[in-house]
């Protein structure tokens, strides 16, 4: 999960190319693109830090993720987008975790508009209706990776500690600082099996003797 999550494919290269005239293309798939629904969308990219889109970035980008065999739903790029948007759901509403105070803010702008039924691509257009939340995604992703990271492998040593009990992960305590001291407690046992692995329980080399 965490290799799926980190080193997703790319999104087209138009949408990092500032395009000579930002009004020639205006049509993503056969949606118009409109004014007010772009301003909404680059104020939310605007409070995650990321520089705005105009209409030919959207719509170049569009046109080079069309060319995806019609069989296929929707490009990778964005649904690897969409499944950290999925993840990003689950840590915000574990009642169990503990967000950091750094992700708060931009995991629930992402949400609200991964959610939105406002945004400015209808999710219903077929193969590219993800395509602003995918954006959305991967704007905020630099502010929530490492949150994100954190919590898949609280979810990891929750799991272990339920196994060791006998129980589900629900059934018992478990936050983010038992799971940072049961992090500590793994890194000093890794460590110390490293270092015996490089040295021997001997007190001192074993001596030679001859047979006469």
């Amino acid at each position: 999960m965490n290799a799926i999550l980190s080193s997703p494919q790319p999104l087209p290269a138009a949408l990092q190319q500032p395009a000579p005239d930002p009004s020639r293309r205006r049509l993503v798939g056969s949606h118009p693109l409109d004014r007010k629904g772009l301003d909404r969308f680059n104020q939310v990219l605007a409070r995650l830090h990321c520089a705005p889109l105009d209409c030919d970035q959207l719509a170049s980008a569009a046109r080079q993720l069309a060319q995806v065999p019609a069989t296929v739903r929707e490009p990778d790029c964005i649904r690897q987008r969409l499944r950290r948007a999925t993840v990003i759901g689950l840590m915000v509403a574990d009642p169990a975790w503990r967000p950091a105070n750094d992700a708060i803010d931009p995991a629930r702008l992402v949400l609200e508009y991964v959610r939105s039924d406002r945004d400015l691509i209808p999710d219903s257009l077929p193969r590219l209706g993800r395509l602003d939340d995918a954006i959305v995604v991967d704007a905020a992703w630099p502010q929530l990776a490492d949150e994100v990271d954190c919590y898949l492998d609280y979810c990891r040593v929750r799991r272990v500690e339920a196994e060791l009990r006998g129980c589900e992960a629900s059934q018992f305590a478990f936050g983010r600082d038992d799971w940072e001291r049961a992090r500590r407690a793994e890194a000093i046992w890794i460590a110390h099996c490293r270092a015996v692995s490089k040295r021997s329980y001997l007190p001192s080399p074993a001596t030679y003797f001859r047979v006469y």
